[in-house]
């Protein structure tokens, strides 16, 4: 276990690098690691020798890999609670209507605000309507003072289809610039990333990951079943309305400045059970740490794959997860007959 947390940070580390050096200004990762030292008032290591190459490092790169960072850990850590609360391995942020009342807030802010509203405002209308759909999913599956985890998952999923039916509506009567604005919002790109947004999704995500790993041996006690973890003293309901907050902060937080991305949420705790099983004192920082480390490869292939073009990071992250999540429902089906 302790070998697997190791690799994983050395991979974070060595994504981290790699992705601060690609770009138009060529910089090599000794060139990235010696500007960051430099930076904290260390004169080792070699700074980049192009003019532009300390300023392009400082603010455009590392702003983008400190949000990729953030972002997949963010989606991460809300899939590993909502699969650990539901029992369900397809619990993931978009289940519960986040990612669809976020893509409707920021539609609506681009329509009323016209092709060129404020990065900003997208942003705010993005995590308020995410942090009011949730809220709206999971007052209605309430029911004589308790919520059911079939009623919740399915008042999502007609959630989602009445915001999916909203943003039909947007797109119907937008102007064709903030048309595209918004289809390239639901696309999901770091291409915005800079140190303010960085200063508002790190304190959201470092507060969500911190109470996910406290609430980690409640979820691990609600896995013996509702009855089993009543008897040992868990507030079942209370957990659950708990999980449903920290899950909305974490993945408005997470798709407020970059758009929709999938699969991130739905994969990674996946692969981090099978690397280290269901304990959820575990998975759930592992998640994170993984997260990071599959958003961070993704947004190299973004910039990477195709010259001189930035793909969509959502439209990268479906291509890859949609065929690796069925690979994954086969292989786990084969080897156990069901879910782990």
């Amino acid at each position: 276990m302790t070998v697997v947390f190791v690799v994983s940070i050395a991979l974070l580390v060595g994504l981290a690098l790699v992705s601060a050096g690609i770009g138009q200004v060529p910089t090599s990762p000794l060139e990235v690691v010696g500007t960051v030292l430099h930076r904290i008032g260390l004169d080792w290591g070699p700074l980049p020798r192009h003019p532009a190459g300390q300023v392009t490092l400082l603010q455009v790169r590392f702003p983008r890999v400190v949000l990729a960072l953030l972002v997949g850990a963010a989606l991460a850590t809300a899939g590993a609670l909502l699969q650990g609360v539901f029992a369900n391995p397809l619990a993931e942020p978009g289940v519960i209507g986040v990612s669809a009342g976020a893509a409707v807030g920021a539609g609506v802010v681009i329509v009323v605000g016209g092709a060129f509203a404020a990065a900003w405002s997208v942003a705010a209308g993005a995590f308020v309507a995410g942090l009011g759909t949730t809220l709206l999913v999971y007052l209605l599956s309430r029911s004589g003072g308790r919520t059911e985890t079939v009623t919740l998952v399915l008042t999502g999923v007609a959630v989602n289809a009445f915001a999916g039916g909203l943003m039909s509506f947007l797109l119907f009567t937008a102007s064709d610039a903030a048309r595209d604005q918004i289809v390239f919002w639901q696309l999901g790109s770091l291409n915005g990333a800079t140190w303010q947004s960085v200063a508002v999704v790190a304190p959201l995500t470092a507060a969500g990951v911190i109470a996910a790993i406290l609430m980690a041996p409640r979820l691990d006690l609600l896995a013996l079943g509702e009855a089993a973890a009543r008897h040992l003293g868990v507030d079942v309901e209370r957990l659950r309305r708990n999980v449903v907050l920290v899950v909305a902060v974490l993945a408005t937080a997470g798709v407020a400045f970059t758009g929709i991305i999938l699969f991130v949420g739905l994969i990674v705790p996946h692969v981090v059970r099978m690397l280290v099983g269901p304990a959820h004192r575990v998975l759930i920082p592992l998640s994170a740490i993984l997260g990071a480390v599959v958003l961070l490869a993704a947004d190299i292939g973004a910039r990477d794959l195709v010259t001189n073009a930035d793909l969509p990071l959502g439209m990268l992250t479906s291509l890859v997860g949609g065929p690796f999540f069925f690979w994954l429902l086969r292989r786990t089906r084969a080897r156990s007959g069901g879910w782990a």
